[in-house]
């Protein structure tokens, strides 16, 4: 179970203010191509589940990953997850050729097969889009904050993965207002905002 806090930058100079205030605790930047895929009747969002190939920093590693049954309740994210890594090549060729994932030697995608009974040719590609993540060590706290490209337009999100969430989001939102940083509470995941295919609506202040 991956268990994260997801909060909401209100816009782009929120985004902007908190790049500037954790600067010093910058790790590293990802550039990451999010690209999904379901069967061609809908097997897997008809069971809240997401099939996704994440690629890396202009293709030098790709992670596929298999999530269900998210819940997103006050910023705090509850999604069982499991990821797997695959050589960004052949999963590229994935995205031409669905049916070619299928086929690929892949735990995860064995569990696709027998688990909801799609086989290669069933998969379908639903398309994606583009994030960039910066990695931020604070306050014993590992941070994500998140620029999400979809073709509708952009999404600004810290995240944060911790085995206590309510103290870690307490944390966080205490940063973010001593800063006089705006934001709310995530309400949907990104795949669920790219399925919209919509921003989601902004908290009236």
């Amino acid at each position: 179970m991956e268990v994260e806090v997801k909060l909401r930058l209100q816009n782009s100079e929120a985004h902007q203010k908190i790049l500037s205030l954790l600067s010093p605790f910058h790790r590293r930047t990802h550039r990451q191509h999010n690209i999904f895929f379901d069967g061609a009747a809908g097997e897997l969002s008809s069971r809240l589940a997401v099939l996704r190939l994440r690629f890396y920093d202009d293709d030098s590693k790709c992670i596929i990953s298999l999530k269900a049954k998210q819940v997103i309740v006050d910023g705090v994210s509850r999604v069982e997850e499991d990821e797997e890594d695959l050589d960004p090549l052949i999963c590229r060729e994935c995205v031409k050729n669905p049916s070619k994932l299928g086929e690929i030697d892949s735990r995860i995608m064995k569990r696709v097969r027998n688990e909801f009974g799609i086989s290669g040719l069933g998969l379908v590609c639903l398309g994606g889009f583009r994030n960039v993540r910066g990695v931020y060590d604070w306050d014993a706290l590992m941070l994500e904050v998140d620029e999400t490209m979809y073709d509708f337009g952009t999404c600004y999100e810290i995240e944060c993965e911790s085995s206590e969430p309510d103290k870690a989001k307490e944390m966080i939102e205490e940063f973010l207002k001593e800063n006089g940083v705006d934001y709310s509470y995530s309400e949907a995941s990104k795949f669920a905002i790219f399925r919209s295919g919509k921003l989601p609506d902004l908290p009236a202040k």
